[in-house]
């Protein structure tokens, strides 16, 4: 069986402590084959909130896959965010803004969806929608296909709209086309899963993550993260179950929440 954990929205420079380790005690417990780190990992994208991520993902002990956010690019610094808008993220987690996990139960693609023009909208190219549809054609039958973006593909609230990733919907016909299963976001600070309807060929699901552990959180949304387990476990062959764990302030320690099973077609 493969786990995923999915952590998003860190904005170190605004976490919690308690919020911190409770995390990190998850991840022990869980062991997952990889972790998701789907953007806005700083606040402010300062040298000392890169260094404070990068401490904290080095104690979960898996390997990462990690994509800049609308945070992780210096907003006051117009130096910096002109010139090398991505130099502080790529010396904390390497020069690759769009890295790939491949293994026998998972294909993760990254994607950079910021850009340094933009204060926090994100768009994907016709570009990056074709490597991302490349790279999904050559996926082996039993890996669980994963896109991970920053800006949501799909939202649950009609106030959310604005935040919708530019070029979504071609991006989301031309993956499902290739074969993706889900596509991972983060940004709005509200989690859920939702299958997608843009016309599709097949069956796609949008999962989104919560703030893993910032005190910038949504009124009565605590902080949260996703655990995706691939394999064997679920209650028939070839389901995809997908949690959602909370932060209880009362246990301090994330606890599971919600359960979602989700069927990837392989027609």
């Amino acid at each position: 069986m493969s786990v995923l954990l999915q952590i998003s929205d860190t904005h170190f420079g605004t976490e919690q402590p308690p919020v911190v380790a409770a995390l990190l005690a998850l991840a022990r417990q869980q062991r997952p084959e990889l972790v998701v780190l789907s953007g806005d990992i700083t606040q402010r994208a300062r040298p000392a909130q890169f260094l404070a991520a990068r401490a904290f993902t080095e104690q979960l002990a898996a390997p990462l896959l990690a994509i800049p956010g609308n945070h992780d690019i210096p907003l006051f610094d117009l130096w910096a965010r002109l010139r090398r808008p991505y130099a502080r993220h790529r010396a904390a987690f390497g020069a690759d803004l769009e890295t790939t996990h491949a293994s026998a139960g998972l294909m993760v693609l990254g994607v950079n969806t910021t850009r340094p023009w933009r204060h926090k909208h994100g768009e994907v190219s016709r570009p990056q929608i074709e490597r991302v549809a490349q790279a999904l054609a050559g996926a082996r039958p039993g890996q669980l296909r994963v896109v991970v973006v920053h800006q949501p593909v799909a939202v649950t609230r009609a106030a959310d709209a604005p935040n919708l990733l530019r070029g979504h919907a071609e991006a989301l016909r031309h993956w499902a086309a290739a074969g993706a299963d889900l596509v991972m976001g983060g940004h709005i600070h509200l989690p859920f899963v939702a299958r997608l309807d843009h016309d599709l060929s097949r069956p796609m699901w949008a999962v989104q993550a919560g703030t893993a552990m910032s005190s910038r959180l949504r009124r009565g949304v605590p902080n949260s993260v996703n655990l995706l387990r691939w394999g064997e476990s679920c209650t028939s062959p070839g389901c995809c179950q997908i949690e959602q764990w909370d932060f209880s302030a009362a246990e301090q320690a994330f606890v599971r929440m919600r359960v979602t099973e989700v069927r990837p077609s392989r027609a």
